[in-house]
């Protein structure tokens, strides 16, 4: 099989344009997932279409207002970090397994048995998981799909969380976003506006979900958050 049978697309939407290129399917997951690869071993072709199956190419005109450059390195790299890639049907079978291991992982570390305030062993939860058959999204991040995952196996095994509390002040020039990305990550108990326009909240989330927590809450406010945890599991 050659390179171009073997190869898939990469697309991504900005701006209302489409722009698509033509992947190496192992080379670029590998090159998405953080791993060294050289990016032109990934692409199959340096050009970068608005169409690849009707054969269009984007115009220089248009890769220049969308992404202010011309070079299809550059471009490509931006489409390969932020857009949607194809996977071959093997590749979403071992991404979705290895998913799949990690929320159960996850799950065992942040949940107990209520009856006796003790985990349940992995091969419990994995079980369970069978029953419920649940979907795992091969994009979705673990800590995110294992909160809906808990919810649909609390139905046939019990189950419950190991939560922290913490004490969020979020600096006036964040505050207006902070709601949408915080109430994502776990309950919002509290909130209030404070008289500098800071906007202050608790927030609970899963024990094991801490430091993710604060190293987003961090990024999301450059630093200048305020965190603290008001009450541990």
């Amino acid at each position: 099989m050659s390179k171009r049978e073997k190869a898939v697309i990469a697309r991504l939407t900005v701006h209302g344009e489409h722009l698509e290129i033509l992947v190496n399917p192992d080379l670029a997951w590998a090159y998405r997932s953080g791993k060294p690869v050289d990016l032109r071993e990934v692409l199959v072709s340096d050009i970068i279409y608005k169409d690849i199956r009707q054969g269009l190419k984007a115009s220089e005109e248009l890769l220049k207002k969308v992404f202010q450059t011309t070079d299809p390195y550059k471009i490509a790299e931006v489409i390969l970090k932020k857009g949607e890639l194809q996977l071959t049907a093997e590749q979403r079978r071992q991404i979705v397994e290895e998913k799949r291991r990690q929320i159960i992982a996850f799950i065992a570390r942040n949940c107990v048995d209520p009856k006796t305030g003790l985990p349940h062993p992995p091969t419990r939860i994995e079980n369970a998981l069978a029953q419920v058959k649940v979907s795992i999204d091969p994009f979705k991040g673990v800590e995110e799909q294992a909160l809906d995952v808990i919810k649909a196996l609390r139905s046939v095994l019990p189950l419950k969380i190991a939560q922290v509390s913490f004490l969020v002040r979020i600096p006036p020039q964040y505050a207006g976003k902070a709601y949408g990305p915080l109430s994502k990550m776990g309950d919002i108990v509290r909130s209030s506006w404070l008289s500098d326009g800071s906007w202050q909240a608790e927030i609970v989330i899963p024990a094991g979900m801490q430091q993710t927590f604060i190293d987003k809450v961090n990024a999301f406010t450059k630093g200048e958050a305020q965190v603290e945890i008001i009450k541990k599991p």
